[in-house]
């Protein structure tokens, strides 16, 4: 239902010419990152409480189903929001020229396979197997931090 809203205004805005498209373009762009980041800060949290449980018990299977329905519904619209507008953003208005915009999309590259990770992650908690500690999980819990500040910096400063 997302990714319908967000095509449907995303095509109706780009219809509209790139003048008038390019603040709304960004400012879905920055709707659908914050939406993503949200999911990626939240999902190793639910992770730690879920290493906690007993993998048979009725905890661990809420905690599977919020995890799995955080992936599905929240974070993978929102990734594949982020990637086209950014990468329409990128060819549209810098024509991917930059170094700084270069490092930037590596970064979201790296960002997009941590997502990947904790979608593995999703599915083995999902059959139970509980394949880190909690400690783990704090510390990958910092991945999407570390990396949301370099992209940041990137974005805003454009330092080369």
């Amino acid at each position: 239902m997302a990714l319908g809203f967000f095509a449907v205004i995303g095509g109706g805005i780009m219809l509209a010419g790139p003048d008038q498209a390019y603040p709304w373009i960004k400012a879905l762009h920055v709707i659908a990152i914050i939406s993503w980041m949200a999911g990626l800060l939240y999902l190793p949290r639910l992770f730690i409480y879920h290493c906690d449980c007993d993998p048979a018990s009725e905890q661990a299977q809420t905690f599977a189903v919020m995890e799995a329905r955080l992936m599905r519904v929240i974070m993978n619209p929102a990734m594949v929001v982020s990637w086209i507008l950014g990468l329409y953003l990128a060819w549209q208005v810098f024509a991917f020229q930059g170094g700084w915009l270069h490092a930037k999309i590596l970064a979201v590259v790296v960002l997009s396979g941590v997502h990947g990770y904790f979608s593995k992650a999703v599915k083995a908690f999902g059959r139970g197997d509980y394949i880190r500690t909690p400690r783990y999980w704090r510390m990958m819990n910092e991945a999407p931090t570390l990396l949301m500040i370099v992209i940041v910096v990137l974005a805003v400063v454009k330092p080369f």
